[in-house]
């Protein structure tokens, strides 16, 4: 009988806790929740409760990578470096879901992985078109842009509206508020890094990568737009994002889409590039 992959999840936010359910209710076949872990160690209590095990609760991130074979990490950007070097270096498989947070660092993470004999995942994440792109990587890609678009309001309050004076009360238009490579806007912009970083990591890298950000009065959902052009080929892929039902600033398909990851690891069939 074949051992059932023993995860671990760092995190117990609305994405921690959608993977936990769906390991619980979904993948049971070929996978089991061994351990959580929170800095707030009540939200890792609380989770482990509704997960119907107190003792999945770890203490810190060592007692949790001392039980699992591959950790999820569901945290934010400027912890998730730290937190797969550590798992890396234990030979432990890492799945990140706050890509961002390693693209500074990503060809080390990989260099690291590979003396341990371990496995980094990125899921797609909240946008269409990785597969794509992957797949157009073996050719020649001449540019890849991704254009995000959110409602004004979902960039009050960063800071880097208030120090360039950007006025997003009352637009009537769409507004381009940054337009540079990936590295800038995941620095001026680190609330919306995962999608770039992960798009980045795929295909041609983040200097050459084109993140165009835009404030739109015209949208409700946060739409990411992607626009490949290769000697292979063009694509053309619109992402129109629902929420979280449990967390307003996170993509409910981010989470769909590291479901979906899971399967194919642990899953006989795997389709799809």
């Amino acid at each position: 009988m074949e051992k059932k992959l023993k995860i671990g999840i760092v995190g117990c936010g609305a994405i921690g806790s959608t993977l936990a359910e769906a390991i619980r209710e979904n993948l049971s076949k070929g996978a089991e929740l061994a351990s959580l872990y929170d800095t707030d160690l009540g939200k890792c209590y609380k989770l482990a409760n509704i997960s119907g095990n107190k003792k999945l609760a770890a203490l810190n991130l060592d007692a949790l990578i001392n039980k699992a074979n591959l950790v999820i990490e569901a945290t934010k950007a400027a912890s998730a470096f730290e937190i797969a070097k550590k798992c890396l270096a234990f030979s432990k498989d890492i799945m990140i879901m706050s890509v961002g947070g390693i693209i500074e660092h990503y060809k080390e993470l990989e260099l690291l992985a590979k003396g341990k004999k371990a496995k980094i995942y990125i899921p797609s994440g909240a946008v269409c078109g990785i597969d794509g792109l992957k797949a157009l990587a073996n050719s020649r890609i001449n540019k890849v842009t991704l254009t995000t678009k959110k409602p004004p309001k979902a960039f009050l309050g960063a800071s880097y509206i208030s120090k360039r004076k950007i006025r997003l009360d009352n637009l009537k238009e769409d507004t381009v508020i940054f337009e540079g490579d990936a590295y800038s806007a995941i620095r001026v912009l680190p609330q919306n890094v995962n999608v770039a970083a992960t798009l980045s990591i795929a295909g041609i890298g983040p200097k050459d990568t084109v993140i165009r950000i835009v404030a739109s009065p015209e949208v409700t959902r946060n739409v990411h737009e992607i626009e490949i052009e290769a000697e292979a080929g063009k694509i053309v892929a619109r992402t129109e994002n629902i929420a979280h039902p449990d967390n307003p600033k996170t993509s409910y398909l981010a989470a769909l889409s590291a479901i979906a990851y899971l399967k194919q690891i642990i899953g006989s069939l795997k389709v799809g590039t």
